[in-house]
């Protein structure tokens, strides 16, 4: 199938079977998408989309997924979105309490929203995720002895 021309939809029926599926949770594939746009450019690339269809499809896919994913983060409730955040959290193989300070301080989620995101989606995604992290953080610093919450 190299090269393949194939309608943007069926690309990313593709990569949401292939791929996306397999992730655990939207903020997963939400941040797997966020990963293939370059942040110089806003181009999405994909090597494997790109030669089993077209390095033009696979643009559009990923871009259409990455906003699908994003739209739906944004209408869940804070309490799936705290779930949601959990749930990435113990699928990465690395200190929870360092993502989450990383994260914090880098403020890593705004590089998650799409280019084309409009002003409110965007700025309620972001106060959804900056509380979810707050949430986590407290029920993890409350989990851990000794350690002092920060001011």
């Amino acid at each position: 199938m190299r090269g393949a021309q194939a309608s943007p939809d069926a690309v990313a029926r593709d990569l949401e079977r292939r791929t996306l599926a397999a992730l655990p949770c939207a903020l997963s594939r939400l941040v797997y998408l966020a990963s293939t746009r370059d942040y110089n450019t806003g181009q999405y690339r994909h090597d494997g989309l790109a030669q089993a269809f077209t390095a033009e499809g696979a643009q559009e896919a990923l871009a259409r997924c990455h906003d699908a994913v994003f739209r739906s983060l944004t209408l869940e409730s804070l309490a799936d979105v705290v779930q949601d955040f959990r749930t990435y959290l113990r699928s990465i193989q690395e200190d929870q309490g360092k993502i989450l300070e990383t994260w914090e301080r880098l403020e890593a989620y705004r590089v998650l929203v799409p280019a084309m995101c409009g002003t409110i989606e965007r700025e309620l995604f972001i106060s959804n995720v900056k509380i979810a992290l707050e949430v986590v953080r407290s029920a993890l610093v409350e989990r851990t002895p000794g350690e002092r919450p920060r001011p």
